[in-house]
């Protein structure tokens, strides 16, 4: 064995066996509530995992882990009556196995060894966010997005099928789980944030879920909060840099290639939206601005699987129109699609590019017509909904945005 390489891998067993016995040793009680393990029982542990892995390999450290279990049967028994829980004892069996891991992957055992110790010390903060934090429909929410991208993703084959070869079930359940993880991200950060920082933050959490319609809820609180129009004005910009980040996004999860093409637009449209929106913000807020809108609530499953299969029509549409009448058939397709949703637009000619039917480089210009009609739809909703006044400082936001976009394909 490598001298060297064998006492990084004992320095690294120290080290987690060290993290996390200090942790057990803040929380391991006094007398005769006293805890039966500490920062040197979980030390030793540690070191003796990785002795015995170098030494005898998997019988030695499951013969070392079967008499660890032992003694903590004994240890429960004793203190059956007094509910001790098996945090502790688990702990130090995870201790014992990452201790031996340092021997091969000391990398990986650290990182382990790491969240251990952050569960172990956020466990209050863990508990009360369980128990009275989350709720039933939160965690059915977390439920269906952990199946979806944990087990339904992975099996989803990665092949284009149907006519056109428009159809790619990998690039559709990819799709699917992006839209919900964006819309319980969003939703997690208004949770966290609460209501402290207003309009803005709640619209750019919304924005991702629908931007248009975060722009019509702020149209339709003017009429009762007429003061605010210029903080409602700046919110309904702001959630426009949630369409610029799901582009990228979609752009991301069918092939990360296409952003080499984009990342121009995407962020001369981020930064004329945050601007804009900065310097509406400017004026101090009243106190009625501190109530965030409700769009909805983590994510909606029903929404995210007709925007999906929408995308997935547009797609095969896309994909007819470019076999019969070229790229200028895609770029027809993209103006009519973009004026009720750009993402649709996105997720059909990325999926276009993937397949090999489209040069990547050809994407930018079919995306930014998609966008810009997406964005007159935005104008037209903020006038219907708000009025002239709240149009008057929505469009030339909007415009702003769309030009900044444009202008960004200069930078690629």
């Amino acid at each position: 064995m490598n001298e060297t390489f064998g006492m990084a891998g004992a320095a690294a067993a120290l080290g987690i066996g060290m993290l996390i016995g200090l942790e057990r040793e803040r929380h391991k009680g006094q007398e005769e509530n006293r805890a039966c393990a500490g920062l040197r029982t979980y030390a030793i542990t540690a070191l003796l995992g990785y002795v015995a892995m170098q030494l005898g390999g998997n019988l030695l450290i499951s013969i070392v882990a079967i008499i660890l279990g032992v003694l903590f049967t004994v240890a429960y028994w004793r203190s059956v009556g007094d509910d001790p829980g098996v945090t502790s004892e688990v702990a130090l069996l995870s201790v014992l196995i990452l201790g031996g891991l340092c021997g091969a992957w000391p990398t990986l055992a650290i990182a382990i060894g790491v969240a251990i110790a952050g569960l172990l010390a956020y466990r209050q903060k863990l508990h009360y966010f369980a128990r009275s934090q989350l709720t039933d429909a939160e965690l059915g929410d977390g439920l269906i997005l952990l199946t979806a991208a944990l087990v339904v993703l992975p099996l989803a084959p990665d092949r284009f099928i149907g006519p056109y070869a428009a159809i790619n079930l990998r690039t559709i359940c990819t799709l699917t789980v992006l839209l919900m993880a964006v819309g319980a991200i969003g939703h997690i950060a208004v949770r966290t944030l609460g209501i402290r920082y207003g309009y803005p933050i709640s619209a750019i959490a919304s924005g991702f879920a629908s931007s248009a319609v975060t722009i019509a809820a702020m149209g339709h609180l003017v009429a009762r909060q007429p003061d605010d129009i210029k903080l409602l004005s700046a919110a309904a910009i702001l959630s426009n840099m949630a369409t610029v980040t799901q582009v990228g996004l979609i752009l991301g999860a069918v092939d990360t290639g296409l952003l080499r093409h984009m990342w121009g637009p995407l962020i001369g449209g981020a930064v004329a939206a945050a601007l804009y929106g900065l310097c509406l913000m400017l004026p101090k807020p009243t106190a009625g601005a501190n109530q965030p809108i409700k769009v909805g609530g983590a994510f909606n499953l029903k929404l995210a699987l007709i925007v999906t299969l929408a995308m997935t029509g547009i797609t095969f549409v896309s994909s007819m129109m470019l076999s019969h009448f070229g790229q200028m058939g895609v770029m027809l397709t993209a103006t009519i699609s973009g004026f009720a949703d750009a993402h649709s637009s996105t997720a059909s000619i990325a999926t276009l590019a993937k397949s090999g039917r489209l040069p990547f480089d050809a994407i930018v210009g079919p995306l930014l017509i998609a966008i810009s009609s997406n964005s007159v739809s935005k104008c037209v909703v903020a006038w219907v909904s708000g009025g002239r006044r709240f149009a008057a400082y929505v469009i030339p936001g909007q415009v702003l945005l769309t030009l900044a976009m444009w202008a960004g394909m200069s930078l690629n």
